[in-house]
């Protein structure tokens, strides 16, 4: 098995380990952050909980077909892990979805779309065509950053997790050459 590990100028994606459950926990325990995830995921409440779903999804990366996963982001000044990002695919379709969770002290930094914009360059030339964002219509730090990916906007659909969202795509054909390289 092979571990995916990408870099960018300022972040480390590389996959989720038991070490760390605090850090995951002040993204994933964060209701600023919870409250655009359910009911995909609820609330994590406590470390032992955190944990817990760390190595479920350690436990389940081996069995996905990439670029499907969930990973870790990590700064590479502080080595501080201040995000997740994850593909996966999104119910009840054979859509890739592409997603973005930040710990709120990290926001406003471009963080999730330097994060995010590696993923999809890499996820892309694994012979994916596509990618999906999705987000609630209120949710407006979402919809921002995958405007700021390039992702164009598709429209409104209750076809996914029952919600009204907004539904942005990426291809190929729309990666810039800089960001290919």
């Amino acid at each position: 098995m092979t571990t995916t590990v990408l870099t960018s100028d300022r972040l480390t994606i590389r996959g989720w380990t038991a070490d760390d459950a605090e850090s995951a926990l002040g993204i994933y325990g964060s209701p600023e952050v919870a409250r655009w995830l359910t009911p995909v995921m609820e609330q994590v409440d406590t470390i032992d909980a955190m944990r817990r779903t760390l190595e479920a999804w350690q436990q389940a990366q081996p069995d996905l077909i990439p670029p499907q996963g969930r990973w870790a982001v990590e700064r590479n000044d502080d080595r501080a892990v201040i995000g997740g990002v994850s593909i996966r695919l999104l119910p009840p379709a054979d859509d890739l979805e592409l997603s973005w969770h930040l710990n709120p002290g990290a926001w406003a930094h471009g963080y999730a779309t330097e994060a995010a914009g590696a993923l999809v360059a890499w996820a892309l030339a694994q012979d994916v065509d596509e990618l999906f964002a999705v987000a609630r219509p209120n949710n407006v730090r979402a919809i921002r950053t995958a405007q700021r990916l390039g992702m164009q906007w598709v429209g409104e659909t209750t076809k996914y997790y029952g919600l009204r969202l907004q539904v942005y795509r990426i291809r190929t054909s729309d990666l810039s050459e800089s960001t290919l390289n």
